[in-house]
C-alpha cells in the first residue's frame, strides 16, 4: 500500500475526487509537545477508492488538497470534525464545505449524546474497529502496511456509516436539523485563538474587575508565548500560577520571587515579560476591565418548573430519536423557566417545535406530563 507523499500523485489524486458526491476525512497528528497540532497523516477516501497522504514528507505541497476542500459539489465527511478542522484553519486558512460530521448526525438520528466513531462502525456496518495502532507514533516514518490499514479504515468505515446516516436523514425530513448544527463547525470563530479571550478558559471564583484584568493581561501574555514558540501552554506557566499571580499582583522580582507557586519565574527569561502583564492590567481603566456578568438569583419555586422541564425534554428527545444535548442545556431550561422569551435555541427552529413550544405550554398548565399505563414511558397530555 503507498503512502501518498509528493505534490502531483496529490494533484491526481484530487482530481479523480473532484467529480465524487462526498469524501471522507481523518487525520493523525500529535499535540504533546506543541500549541499547534502537528499533522502527520491524512486520511482520505472516494466511493471507490482510499488513500493516506503524508503530511511530513518533503516537498509535499497540500494545494490540491485544500481546493478539493474548497468544492462545492464534494461532501466533505468527517467523524467529530472538530479538532481536524481546527488543523486544516490553522494550516490553509480554511474550513472544508459543504461538511457532514457523522458524529452530529448520529446525535440527530437517535445514537446518543456524543455518539463514538467505534460505536457507529458496529451498528451500521458489518466490520470491527481494530484498536492495535491506537497509540501508534504517527511522526515516525516509515509507516507500516499495518499502521496504515489501521488509519484507512477509519476513512472506509466511515462511507458506509455517511451513506446510512444521509439515507436516514432523508428519509426523516431531518437533513436541516445537521445542516444546522454545522454552522457552528463552519464559523471561523471558532478556531480563532485570541490571546485577549484566553483569560475566559481560566477557572478561578475571582470575579472582581480588577482581578480578571489583571488575569486577561497574563493570560494574553503566556497565548502569544506559546503560539510563537508552538508549546504547551503549560511549558510557560501552569493555571494556577496566572490565578495567583492576578491574586498578588507582583510587580518588581522581588515580589514575584515571595509568591508560592510563580516564585521561580523571578529569575527566567519570563520574568520580565509577566511582570509588563501584570502592570498592564493594573494600569487598566475601571471602566475597561472586565466583567462576569452576575447570575441573576433564581426566583423561589422555580427547581420544580427545571424538573418538569427536564422530564419533557428526555420525553420528547426519546420520542423522537434525537440527543438532549442537541435540543437544550441545563442552563437553557433554567433560562425557559424564568423567561418565556429566553434567548436560547431550544425556543427557535425545528428545536421550538419538537420541545420549546411544549416547554412553554408546560409552564403554563396547558400541557400536563403522566406515566404510560405500564409505567413504562412518560406521557404528554393535552389540558
Amino acid at each position: 500500500m503507498e503512502l501518498i507523499d509528493n505534490t502531483a500523485d496529490l494533484a491526481a489524486l484530487c482530481q479523480r475526487l473532484s467529480t465524487a458526491d462526498f469524501v471522507t476525512v481523518d487525520t493523525e497528528f500529535h499535540r504533546e509537545t506543541t500549541f499547534w497540532p502537528l499533522l502527520c497523516l491524512i486520511q482520505i477516501a472516494g466511493p471507490d477508492e482510499a488513500h493516506g497522504i503524508d503530511a511530513l514528507a518533503d516537498g509535499l505541497e497540500l494545494a490540491p488538497l485544500y481546493e478539493l476542500f474548497q468544492n462545492p459539489s464534494v461532501v466533505k465527511v468527517f467523524h467529530a470534525a472538530r479538532q481536524d478542522l481546527e488543523i486544516f484553519f490553522h494550516l490553509a486558512g480554511i474550513i472544508p464545505t459543504p461538511l457532514f460530521d457523522s458524529q452530529v448526525a448520529a446525535m440527530v438520528c437517535g445514537f446518543g449524546e456524543s455518539a463514538g466513531y467505534e460505536t457507529l462502525v458496529s451498528k451500521l456496518t458489518p466490520a470491527r474497529v481494530d484498536k492495535s495502532q491506537r497509540f501508534t507514533d504517527w511522526s515516525r516514518r516509515p509507516l507500516t502496511d499495518k499502521q496504515l490499514t489501521y488509519a484507512l479504515a477509519d476513512v472506509t468505515h466511515l462511507r458506509d456509516i455517511y451513506v446510512r446516516l444521509n439515507a436516514d436523514l432523508r428519509k426523516s425530513g431531518r437533513t436541516p436539523w445537521v445542516a444546522d448544527e454545522m454552522e457552528i463547525l463552519l464559523n471561523p470563530a471558532t478556531y480563532t485563538l485570541e490571546p485577549s479571550e484566553a483569560w475566559r478558559r481560566i477557572k478561578s471564583r475571582d470575579k472582581k474587575p480588577r482581578f480578571l484584568a489583571v488575569l486577561k493581561e497574563v493570560t494574553a501574555w503566556r497565548e502569544r508565548i506559546a503560539q510563537k514558540q508552538d508549546v504547551p501552554r503549560r511549558r510557560i506557566a501552569k493555571d494556577d500560577v496566572l490565578v495567583e499571580l492576578a491574586a498578588l499582583v507582583p510587580t518588581t522580582e522581588k515580589a514575584l520571587s515571595q509568591t508560592r507557586l510563580a516564585k521561580h519565574f523571578a529569575r527566567s527569561k519570563h520574568a520580565t515579560g509577566m511582570l509588563e502583564a501584570v502592570s498592564k492590567g493594573l494600569s487598566t481603566p475601571d471602566e475597561k476591565c472586565p466583567r462576569v456578568p452576575r447570575t441573576p438569583d433564581k426566583p423561589a419555586g422555580l427547581g420544580p418548573v427545571i424538573d418538569l422541564l427536564k422530564v419533557l425534554l428526555k420525553a420528547r428527545c426519546e420520542a423522537n430519536d434525537v440527543a438532549q444535548k442537541l435540543i437544550a442545556t441545563v442552563d437553557d431550561l433554567e433560562q425557559i423557566a424564568i423567561n418565556d422569551q429566553a434567548d436560547v435555541r431550544a425556543l427557535t427552529g425545528w428545536r421550538k417545535e419538537l420541545f420549546g413550544d411544549d416547554a412553554i405550554r408546560l409552564k403554563h398548565g396547558r400541557l400536563a406530563l403522566a406515566l404510560s399505563e405500564d409505567r413504562k414511558t412518560v406521557k404528554v397530555i393535552d389540558r
